[in-house]
């Protein structure tokens, strides 16, 4: 009837919250009801000023509330980290997850919403970063109120965890059941080459039926129905869906390792065109497109992170459609920039991020796949951030493909990305991250692309305005289109159409056929 019932929380506008990461509102904050329950709201409330900067033993609090609201909030539990979320599964089945960015650290708890005598326990700690350590999520299902709630068998003593089985081998997608009451695991279901295989839902819990989407390098995702008991194992295709872009068949895709200089290992995923011939093609044009990430783990930043056995899948931003004009592509090689301990990541961002493009230039040329004088690097966002800083730092580029990117770090200036100093607090790192700041050092052709829409904080246009502004009046060979009513992303067609023919077009004439280069010793190369 429009009549307010119960008042939750009336927050003021939210500006002062400290910039630390992990800080948050104070008072009732992820106000949410119990997926398992009619009527009970779940909320949580910090208990340090919600300031992530400040030392503090406890963190945040959760609390229940049954209708009519009437009562005194419950509390769950108390955290020593900062809430990350809650999966219901019924009175005696819940997790709960926390987190801390300065550790990376990810704690899950099994809790009992309707026993609150009993202890809460710590089912799973580790960092969040570890891929090769994440056992998994619980599979859900909708369930008596509607909303997604935890799966049982056995009478509510098993769940099931779906993960990607992430491994030095790659991602291996599985299915363990858990039974609770023993806390012993039993592997259901593990992908298996040739086939990067993962599990949709559980048709049937008991009788361990499951809906899986299974692709390979030659066959495009598709839906089986598996049953997983050893005694009846069956599998039934579901779809037929066909190649989305033959244009594609028949190219070479391989995920290789390996090493930056100082040890830490690397991948990405090499793509060659259909039909090549390493002794009769000899080495080609390289187009690599990457993105960098920081970790705190040197170990947790040498995992691999993808699969060799997925399709080829093609996107607007995809750089496997240059596959069709004769370039090898290197996609996603791991950028990691570490910084253990007290060390923060980015005091040295840029001799990491050229250390590791150097072992990805050097891995290419090592297999005879890349020619060194006819290679291209591009991202977006980061990714492009990425780009112009390698472009100024180093000559291992013929030229560049940012996209809506950031290049003046001080235009946003209480942190950006996994930085969490101000620029008043490291006003060092902000200049020494910013091309903006080295534009007279690039001299690699650089094509700049932007959405004339970007509301994304970080990434306003005005920022590969400036940067082109700052190239051009070095001299350098540079140019800009942005594209009309676009944002972060690219949607329309004509968009999309022309920033390929834009692409296209800087890579034929600045990479495809750029003459060796000739170093001051006389030597190519760079």
């Amino acid at each position: 009837r429009g009549e307010v019932v119960h008042q939750v929380v009336d927050r003021p506008l939210q500006d002062q919250i400290p910039i630390a990461f992990g800080s948050v509102a104070t008072g009732p904050r992820s106000v949410q009801w119990r997926s398992d329950e009619a009527a009970q709201l779940v909320w949580v409330e910090a208990l340090d000023g919600g300031d992530g900067g400040a030392e503090a033993e406890w963190r945040d609090r959760v609390f229940t509330l049954d209708a009519p609201f009437g009562g005194e909030p419950a509390e769950l539990i108390t955290l020593a980290q900062r809430f990350g979320g809650t999966m219901w599964g019924d009175g005696e089945l819940a997790f709960v997850v926390s987190w801390w960015w300065a550790n990376r650290n990810l704690r899950v708890w099994h809790v009992h919403p309707d026993s609150r005598d009993t202890e809460p326990r710590i089912v799973d700690e580790r960092s969040f970063q570890d891929r090769y350590a994440d056992p998994g999520q619980p599979m859900m299902h909708r369930g008596e109120y509607g909303r997604q709630v935890i799966l049982t068998a056995d009478g509510g003593q098993t769940i099931f965890l779906r993960g990607d089985g992430a491994s030095p081998e790659g991602d291996r997608p599985f299915l363990d059941a858990w039974n609770l009451a023993t806390d012993e695991k039993e592997r259901l279901f593990r992908s298996e080459a040739p086939y990067y295989e993962y599990v949709v839902e559980l048709l049937g819990a008991d009788d361990r039926r499951v809906l899986t989407r299974r692709e390979s390098q030659t066959e495009p995702p598709n839906y089986f129905e598996r049953v997983l008991d050893p005694d009846r194992a069956a599998i039934r295709q579901k779809t037929a869906f066909p190649d989305p872009t033959p244009q594609l068949e028949g190219i070479h895709k391989e995920l290789i390792t390996y090493e930056r200089a100082d040890g830490v290992p690397l991948s990405g995923t090499l793509y060659l065109p259909a039909g090549y011939d390493q002794d009769r093609d000899g080495p080609l044009p390289v187009l690599m497109w990457a993105y960098p990430n920081e970790f705190k783990s040197a170990q947790d930043a040498g995992q691999v992170t993808d699969s060799p056995y997925r399709f080829t899948r093609v996107g607007w931003w995809s750089p496997m459609l240059f596959l069709t004009r004769g370039y090898a592509v290197l996609d996603d090689p791991t950028m990691p920039i570490i910084g253990e301990g007290d060390e923060e990541p980015n005091d040295t961002f840029v001799e990491q991020l050229v250390a590791n493009a150097q072992a990805a230039v050097d891995e290419l040329v090592r297999r005879g796949v890349g020619d060194r004088d006819r290679m291209a690097i591009g991202g977006h966002s980061y990714g492009a951030f990425m780009t112009a800083n390698l472009l100024a730092h180093s000559d291992l580029f013929r030229a560049g493909l940012p996209r809506s990117g950031a290049y003046n770090r001080t235009l946003t200036p209480f942190g950006f990305q996994a930085e969490e100093r101000s620029l008043w607090e490291a006003p060092e790192v902000y200049f020494t991250m910013s091309p903006f700041m080295h534009a007279d050092k690039i001299d690699e052709p650089m094509l700049l692309v932007h959405g004339d829409a970007d509301n994304n904080s970080g990434t306003y246009p005005m920022q590969s305005e400036r940067m082109y502004g700052a190239l051009k009046g070095h001299g350098a060979t540079v140019r800009l289109v942005m594209l009309p009513h676009e944002s972060h992303g690219y949607r329309a067609r004509e968009s999309i159409m022309h920033l390929l023919w834009e692409t296209d077009r800087w890579l034929e004439e600045f990479v495809a056929n750029a003459e060796p280069r000739t170093l001051a010793t006389g030597e190519t190369g760079s």
